[in-house]
């Protein structure tokens, strides 16, 4: 099972940029689509990122254009490159491995996630 250390989190002005990282452990972790949550304050946790085994992208539409998800298998990680952040992803980010059915789940462990905070 895929177990997730989030880091990269911040405090940055909007418009700015954060990059986030995720250290997955797990034998099976390159052939596991992996992806990011985003749990704004006093809201669950939505996808908003994922990056399948063959490196075929997601990415919800309030983040498209803006964040790019990533991973480098030899490394067991996972990045986040967000751009042009706003106040509205401010929030909790969480990496983990991902499956769909009509609908994104998670399947892995949850980390600690890492702070967002976008200030206006």
């Amino acid at each position: 099972q895929v177990q997730p250390v989030e880091s990269g989190g911040g405090l940055v002005q909007a418009g700015g940029s954060l990059k986030l990282s995720c250290a997955a452990s797990g034998n099976r972790f390159s052939v596991t689509t992996m992806g990011w949550y985003h749990q704004a304050p006093g809201k669950e946790r939505e996808v908003v990122a994922a990056i399948s085994a063959g490196r075929i992208t997601y990415y919800a539409n309030s983040v498209k254009g803006r964040f790019t998800i990533s991973r480098d298998n030899g490394k067991n990680m996972i990045y986040l490159q967000m751009d042009s952040l706003n106040p509205e992803d401010t929030g909790v980010y969480y990496c983990n491995a991902l499956k769909y059915d009509n609908g994104w789940y998670p399947v892995g462990s949850w980390g600690q996630g890492t702070q967002v905070t976008v200030s206006s």
